[in-house]
């Protein structure tokens, strides 16, 4: 067989991010998620709830569905990354997550109009968004093999931005071909394809099957490139897992910059990932957009994810990851401050006209920021990660690097549930996202920038 170049390689490592983004632009933030929450929302006022109420509510329903999920991905994460480092084998693995990502998201096509099986739906939801994350560990513990410290920070931008690429043209295929507009038409003006019916808002549900076929188009060329080391094989064993785990948690008292760049990360992209979660779900249930509207949106911020991503690897290879992300934080927290104090009636508590299209315009400066921010603090945060990582045991501190990302997984969405519970309202229910990045960034003060590779 011939062998792989070392470019064939990178590229197939990043079109894992070209097929899976689609997971999180189309059904976590911009096309599903919104959909589910308006679903919810209906199903909840037809019980009797007022409209705030029901909003409210939807809102506690999406949030408990990621606490659940972010539970199961926190306990496994760990171990699963410990697993594949005793038997020094990925691929297995990360075939094996893409299978529950594909039956997880193609199930989303038979969520009701009426939410009559919307609890079925957010377990079908959770299989693929768990798969997702599970096949994201083995894939970032890849990256040290791709590059020397100056250049994987470059790589890794470069991947995102690539990755966005994709999410954008796969939302923007969705809202030309199938969401249906209130009118029944798409954005381009046309019927839903392949004969969907529009009244049963079945182009809407077809995003679900999209976005698992898109996946297993696209991740032909990373099966095809991408290869585990023949001589790393070994024999492993849950118990030898288990020793391995130990030892890993047991060492970072002795090692400070990754202890606290493991806590800080835990908790800012902690922040981020609710940002992307309740984003689509605060314009559906907040500024009352329809799902077209929100697409928009998401081709605006996806756009700008991409774009920042790029810029933001190149700023990564000339300062180093922990400026970029210290900037990229400190956006995102007034980005947060801005989204929590408007509404369609004020902003900051200045009143605003009835029809005022200044929190839209809003709304969408602060997407740009959402998705160019986001993107740059997870490009640089994967950067920085591989500064503080073992060669020798690659997936096991990603492994780590993954419990740091989900450890806390249920905080954020655990905490908008009680915020929205407590308030009453879906508005400031997203509050607690700034104290998450608050905390992340407190914690970030004793992170070394050039990493900590030591046992």
């Amino acid at each position: 067989m011939a062998e792989i170049s070392q470019r064939k390689r990178i590229w197939g490592w990043w079109f894992f991010d070209w097929a899976s983004q689609p997971y999180h632009s189309l059904l976590v933030t911009f096309i599903f998620g919104p959909y589910f929450a308006g679903v919810a929302a209906g199903y909840f006022s037809a019980a009797g709830l007022d409209a705030e109420a029901a909003a409210a509510r939807a809102q506690t329903v999406w949030a408990n569905c990621l606490t659940i999920t972010g539970l199961i991905i926190a306990f496994g994460a760990p171990l699963l990354g410990a697993m594949a480092d005793v038997s020094g084998r990925r691929i297995p693995w990360i075939f094996a997550f893409s299978v529950m990502y594909v039956v997880g998201s193609a199930a989303l096509w038979y969520t009701t109009p009426d939410g009559s099986n919307m609890w079925l739906m957010l377990s079908a939801f959770g299989l693929g968004f768990v798969g997702a994350e599970y096949a994201l560990i083995f894939i970032n513990s890849q990256l040290p093999d791709l590059g020397d410290d100056k250049e994987v920070g470059e790589i890794s931008g470069s991947g995102f931005a690539f990755g966005y690429f994709g999410g954008l043209i796969s939302l923007a295929i969705m809202l030309a071909l199938f969401v249906e507009q209130p009118n029944g038409k798409t954005l381009i003006g046309l019927d839903p394809l392949f004969g969907l019916d529009a009244a049963q808002q079945e182009g809407t549900r077809f995003v679900g099957p999209f976005t698992a076929g898109w996946f297993v188009l696209f991740m032909v060329p990373y099966f095809l490139w991408v290869r585990d080391d023949p001589n790393g094989a070994r024999t492993g064993s849950l118990g030898a897992a288990l020793h391995l785990l130990g030892k890993s948690v047991s060492n970072l008292r002795h090692r400070i910059s990754l202890a606290t760049y493991l806590g800080s990360s835990m908790f800012y992209r902690d922040a981020l990932n609710g940002l992307y979660s309740f984003g689509g779900v605060y314009a559906r249930l907040v500024l009352e957009w329809d799902l077209i509207k929100i697409g928009v949106f998401g081709i605006v911020s996806v756009l700008a994810a991409a774009a920042f991503s790029w810029i933001g690897g190149k700023l990564d290879k000339k300062y180093g990851p922990k400026p970029v992300i210290l900037v990229a934080i400190w956006v995102l927290i007034l980005v947060c401050a801005t989204i929590v104090s408007m509404d369609r009636t004020q902003i900051f508590g200045i009143a605003l006209p009835d029809g005022s299209g200044l929190p839209d315009l809003l709304f969408f400066a602060c997407g740009v920021l959402i998705g160019g921010m986001g993107g740059i603090l997870q490009s640089s945060s994967r950067s920085l990660m591989v500064r503080h990582t073992d060669p020798a045991a690659p997936v096991e501190s990603f492994g780590l690097y993954g419990l740091s990302g989900r450890a806390t997984a249920f905080a954020a969405p655990l905490l908008i549930g009680i915020a929205t519970t407590v308030t009453g309202s879906a508005r400031l229910g997203v509050s607690p996202i700034i104290l998450l990045f608050i905390l992340g960034l407190f914690l970030m003060r004793w992170v070394k920038p050039e990493g900590d590779q030591s046992r």
